[in-house]
């Protein structure tokens, strides 16, 4: 996942530096986001969704401690007073909410401001970055008819900013969107440990891509 997500990062140097993994947290799916957080690869960026948490400034001022000291990226899911109380980097809006960004962005010119895409009309959104979804078939509630790696890159080239995917991204099917010319992945269940990083708490590096730069997806990069 992070090699594949660093390979499709180095292809958009020449825009905004932008984190080449975005993980999203989910109260039910990934209860204990710090544990993963503290995983990710550096370059990394956790969306914190507090879902009206009344604990999300404590859970919030613990991730932003984990990404400083990881080098990792934090935005917040949808709520501009929550970002800028506890300094994170940025937010991430939902697509009902991406014409609010260029307000954002005037009060926070220094923030990364990402937003939800499912149609593409909303890919074209004024923001820094979209997170198209859903791609693969998600175990996500909310999820839709999945788009497909073909019509994901059809909006990728619409698209008037770089693009993210979400929705099913697995090891299996991460290789799948390196022709699609998105700058990254998101995903949620997709960064729980594998029973031998429960086991060992170390980044699996035996195994390298055969020749030519195929994505081995017996490699899930989550650092210690």
């Amino acid at each position: 996942m992070a090699r594949t997500g660093a390979c499709l990062r180095r292809r958009a140097l020449t825009r905004k530096p932008l984190p080449h993994l975005l993980y999203f947290t989910d109260p039910v799916r990934t209860p204990d986001p710090e544990a993963i957080a503290a995983r990710l690869p550096k370059g990394s960026a956790i969306v914190y969704r507090a879902f009206g948490s009344p604990d999300a400034d404590i859970v919030a001022l613990r991730l932003k401690a984990i990404a400083r000291r990881r080098g990792l990226t934090l935005l917040i899911g949808a709520d501009e007073s929550l970002a800028a109380r506890v300094g994170a980097d940025g937010v991430h809006l939902p697509e009902r909410l991406a014409s609010h960004a260029a307000r954002m962005r005037a009060r926070h010119p220094g923030w990364l401001i990402t937003a939800a895409a499912h149609t593409p009309r909303a890919a074209r959104a004024q923001v820094d970055a979209v997170v198209v979804s859903a791609i693969f078939p998600s175990n996500s509630p909310s999820a839709g008819k999945p788009l497909g790696p073909m019509r994901l890159a059809q909006i990728v080239r619409i698209s008037g900013c770089p693009v993210y995917a979400l929705g099913g991204v697995s090891q299996t099917t991460a290789a799948r969107l390196l022709a699609t010319g998105v700058v990254g992945i998101a995903g949620v269940e997709v960064f729980l440990a594998s029973p031998v990083e429960k086991r060992t708490g170390e980044e699996i590096e035996s195994k390298k891509p055969p020749k030519g730069g195929s994505f081995d997806r017996s490699i899930l990069t989550l650092r210690t």
